[in-house]
């Protein structure tokens, strides 16, 4: 090459990254505010807020209350968040007692600061140390490719006494009263359809037939239902009401090299090597946080993460099989890993790319394959790379935005509030509270009960406090972990807007109208992987599957307890704004011109276009 042809080349470079550039500065930026809790609740006969309806788990709480124990170390929460800066952090109070500090682990264990079984008071486990937050300053980092953290947003949370939130905490309660029941049982009657009715009588669910004019664009765009046994708890993408409840990305295989092995084995080839789509099986109708003192010492920043049970011996994996098995997928999922996993199954299945993608004749026509570009490594890499992309974006939608409670601390207002209904400082719960369905309530309490009797390090201490004076029956929404939820705000979620990105990037390679030609449910004891395409009325598509998967693995995690309905539905969106901006600019990088058509979530087609 010529020096004239380098120096060309390198002025060319530039020019590309400067058009991504200006591509990126030249779309529309996202504003919107938070919902206004954070300034609307105050302590009673006084001007100091309470936080009531805020994320404030890990700052120090009230035994009693479970609320800040002092506004302060809020505001100096969020200031941390609005500067970045690591001191600002370490400033920040972490843990029930945060006056002391520690040398070491071993140090900061001796002290004792945590009073439940879960956390080590009964020998079962050590004494708990301190949970950091996560990635707090995430939203302030500048990438290179796609859409800015801050260019991109999510509509203002539903408030503590709207009716979205109590169809959305309802939901969260029944599906955690409902963790082990077989996905393949939901259209039997029973529990499920106790749970039909619930949300049906609900006046969210309801206002779906006849939507109220005060309702924003986004909040119509989120009214659902009404629900029956075959539609509850499903997403609400073109594809997820088709067929099983579970993404077929969830469960099959490939045959892999030399055909050796069966898609319905549930056996991935990751080149020479197999990895199995079983997983680890947890204990069953066990769950967490169901005493008074376990969450508290939760909200309190206890790292109790990793002391959840799980079954043994030939029951130790198994395919997805109740929403607890998929609720555990999520837990420790490597966040991209389902996606990757869909990838390598299209691949090997032969599904092909998007029409409009160059190198998709055949040899003797073409003359050139895609890999390096328009191939396997190409999609491989791409499909992964979104993902830290979307965490930044959604870290700021958490943090430096709307700071919304997990539905964990929600289930605390609601047991606090009916442990003593005249406190002043929840009177702002009672809509809530009034408004939940007595029968499902009752069944919690119940459920808790059976737990908190059942669980070494479950059950509270003679010296326990619970606000009900009953340390056994509780109104606290049980959790799939044993830490609760992430130490991070609940809206967006993280493992929502990934998957919004992941899939956008699979759609845009992948013919999405390709039909499957295999429909498998598991077995009823998840050992094997039953075909199930003789009761299929419609077939599955790989939009529909790569719709459904998105949806599977975020609403995962509203059936372990950590996330809304909101959460997911807005995440998805965001991750998907995400993606088609990096799609965009990396379109200005090829040579050849070509396009993707791609299916929105909304079940619009956007054609994006090289240049």
């Amino acid at each position: 090459m010529s020096v004239a042809r380098r120096q060309a080349r390198k002025q060319e470079a530039f020019q590309t990254r400067v058009a991504a550039a200006r591509l990126a500065r030249d779309r529309d930026h996202q504003v919107f505010e938070p919902n206004g809790e954070e300034d609307r609740y105050f302590r009673p006969n006084s001007q100091i807020l309470s936080y009531l309806g805020s994320y404030t788990k890990g700052l120090p709480h009230n035994r009693r209350t479970a609320l800040v124990t002092s506004p302060n170390h809020f505001v100096r929460f969020v200031r941390a968040i609005d500067s970045g800066e690591p001191a600002d952090f370490i400033k920040v109070p972490l843990g029930p007692r945060p006056a002391l500090e520690f040398e070491s682990e071993e140090e900061c264990r001796a002290a004792n600061l945590f009073k439940s079984g879960i956390a080590g008071r009964n020998n079962t486990f050590p004494s708990s140390c301190l949970r950091a937050w996560e990635s707090m300053g995430a939203g302030l980092v500048f990438d290179l490719e796609g859409p800015d953290a801050q260019a991109v947003g999510m509509p203002p949370a539903p408030t503590l006494d709207s009716d979205e939130l109590v169809a959305e905490i309802s939901e969260v309660y029944w599906m955690a009263l409902l963790r082990d029941v077989r996905f393949t049982d939901f259209t039997n009657p029973g529990p499920i359809g106790r749970a039909v009715n619930t949300l049906n009588r609900t006046t969210w669910i309801r206002a779906a037939r006849d939507p109220p004019d005060s309702l924003t664009p986004q909040e119509r765009a989120r009214l659902r239902g009404p629900f029956n046994p075959s539609n509850i708890f499903r997403g609400t993408l073109p594809g997820d009401d088709v067929g099983p409840y579970l993404s077929q990305f969830l469960l099959v295989g490939t045959e892999g090299i030399g055909g050796a092995q069966d898609r319905a084995d549930g056996f991935i080839s990751y080149g020479a090597h197999r990895i199995d789509q079983r997983v680890r099986h947890a204990t069953k109708e066990l769950d967490y946080m169901t005493s008074w003192e376990a969450f508290l010492d939760v909200q309190n920043g206890a790292d109790v993460a990793g002391r959840d049970t799980f079954e043994s011996g030939s029951d130790a994996f198994r395919f997805i099989t109740t929403p607890r098995d998929l609720a555990t997928y999520v837990h420790f999922d490597a966040l991209y890993q389902a996606y990757l996993n869909a990838c390598l199954i299209m691949l090997d299945s032969g599904v092909k790319f998007d029409k409009g993608i160059p190198f998709g004749e055949p040899d003797f026509k073409d003359h050139q394959q895609g890999f390096a570009h328009f191939g396997g490594p190409h999609i491989l890499s791409l499909v992964t790379e979104v993902a830290t992309r979307a965490l930044k974006a959604v870290r700021f939608q958490k943090f430096n935005t709307h700071r919304r409670l997990r539905p964990e601390a929600v289930g605390g207002l609601i047991e606090r509030f009916n442990s003593n209904p005249d406190d002043p400082q929840f009177q702002d719960v009672k809509p809530l509270f009034e408004a939940l369905d007595e029968d499902m309530m009752r069944r919690v309490a119940r459920h808790n009960r059976e737990q908190n009797q059942g669980s070494d390090f479950g059950m509270p201490r003679a010296d326990d406090f619970n606000p009900a004076g009953d340390t056994l029956e509780t109104m606290l929404l049980p959790m799939a972990f044993p830490e609760g939820s992430p130490m991070h705000p609940s809206y967006g979620a993280g493992h929502a807007t990934v998957a919004g990105a992941c899939v956008t990037v699979l759609k845009a390679f992948f013919q999405h109208d390709t039909e499957l030609d295999f429909c498998f449910v598991p077995s009823n004891d998840g050992s094997r992987l039953v075909d199930a395409s003789h009761n299929m009325n419609k077939k599955l598509t790989v939009e529909g599957e790569l719709n459904k998967v998105c949806s599977n693995i975020s609403i995962g995690r509203n059936w372990a307890g950590v996330h809304y309905f909101t959460d997911y539905i807005e995440s998805i969106l965001l991750g998907e704004q995400i993606a088609l901006g990096i799609l965009e600019e990396q379109m200005l990088t090829f040579p050849e011109t070509f396009t993707m058509t791609v299916p929105l979530f909304s079940g619009e087609l956007k054609v994006l276009r090289s240049t």
